[in-house]
């Protein structure tokens, strides 16, 4: 038995930020019923990462709607719109990431739901809140990265200090996720609550707010600190908050990341006595001078002959992998990540599973993302509307 047995879930949401929680919640054991316009249905269908097309959707609708179900309706059709009432009459939570008001104006915002059940735990996922002037700006992700500061943060700076570092974005949709994750918090929070009281919530987040959350460590040093600015390390920056040696190098083949570690020890272990002309409070105001005589001397060598000074001395360091690679190591197969997911062709689509273990085990579904409407009548007869 699964955590989350036993509980219903409304996914109306689209693109990334809300069916992740959504899939996260079904991973863990919810039924989740998709709800989407039988036109086309989530427009995630149709967003394409790569070339590849798998039962005519694409392979990033795929990895983000497994384990769901799929009610086609129109929410404007007031036959469509009264059966999705009867289905919200059961629910025990319902999620939406459309603009500010725009479940409201067709009828299905907090306030009209509550009433039809009191018990509803209601999640909503904006861009950037529900009021102020950011409330029209379209929610999505490399957006939130500009508007939020982390895009700025993000890559290497530049020796001349008057200079404008390019800023770089992410390279992952972690507005998105994080602000779908954020909302599996608050989600099962409700829950939790709902359990004491019998009564159910609203909770909602924003893009925005989880990407400030997300730099929560380093604002909160800006806010107490007189308004500093950090300074990106020009070579290898691996944090614009942290000091030398903290950064990524390149070697003979490869890259090699290095983490927090004493100077002078770091020095000794590698062969580089010029480490020991800094001591611990110069490791931050001669960043980039320290950094770049490591940077020459690192790319003499391999990365193993590197690892294999470094970690004996319990020096804190690693390979950069690129996927490939990663897959090739043990550690990554012990982890049993992937999981074969069963299509209607009778073919199947690798996919990642959830990250938590329950009990010691992982948790896995062989149920593919479905096609559009595909449990629309069953539902309807489970409902008593057919």
């Amino acid at each position: 038995m699964k955590p989350l047995d036993g509980l219903l879930v409304l996914d109306f949401s689209v693109f990334l930020a809300g069916p992740v929680c959504a899939l996260r919640l079904a991973d863990l054991g919810a039924r989740v019923i998709k709800v989407e316009r039988p036109d086309g249905g989530d427009l995630c269908r149709s967003l394409y990462i790569s070339e590849q097309d798998v039962d005519g959707d694409s392979t990033l609708f795929h990895s983000i709607n497994r384990n769901k179900e799929s009610f086609a309706a129109n929410l404007k059709d007031a036959d469509d719109a009264a059966a999705v009432r009867e289905l919200i009459k059961k629910a025990d939570v319902l999620i939406t990431n459309f603009r500010p008001g725009v479940m409201d104006r067709i009828g299905f915002g907090y306030d009209a739901v509550k009433e039809l059940n009191p018990r509803l735990v209601y999640g909503s996922i904006s861009g950037y809140g529900d009021e102020g002037p950011w409330v029209r700006k379209p929610g999505q992700d490399l957006l939130a990265q500009a508007l939020s500061g982390v895009m700025w943060l993000t890559g290497d700076g530049l020796e001349d200090e008057d200079a404008d570092p390019a800023p770089v974005p992410m390279g992952l949709a972690v507005a998105d996720l994080f602000a779908g994750h954020f909302m599996v918090q608050g989600l099962l929070s409700l829950l939790v609550r709902r359990g004491v009281t019998g009564e159910g919530g609203l909770v909602e987040v924003s893009l925005l707010e989880a990407m400030l959350d997300f730099q929560f460590e380093v604002l909160t040093t800006h806010l107490n600190d007189g308004g500093r600015l950090p300074k990106r390390s020009a070579v290898g920056n691996g944090h614009a908050y942290l000091s030398a040696p903290y950064g990524v190098y390149r070697t003979t083949d490869g890259w090699l990341a290095v983490a927090i570690c004493p100077l002078a020890k770091l020095g000794e272990v590698i062969g580089l006595p010029a480490l020991n002309d800094y001591d611990a409070s110069q490791a931050f105001q001669q960043r980039d001078v320290i950094k770049t005589l490591l940077a020459d001397h690192l790319r003499t060598q391999t990365t193993q002959h590197w690892l294999d000074v470094l970690e004996p001395a319990d020096l804190w360091c690693a390979p950069i992998l690129d996927w490939p690679a990663l897959m090739e190591q043990e550690a990554y197969k012990v982890l049993d990540w992937q999981h074969e997911i069963e299509r209607p062709d009778g073919r199947s689509l690798t996919a990642c599973r959830c990250p938590l273990r329950v009990d010691g085990s992982v948790l896995k579904s062989p149920k593919p993302a479905p096609v559009i409407g595909a449990q629309t009548q069953a539902i309807k007869e489970e409902l008593g509307l057919c």
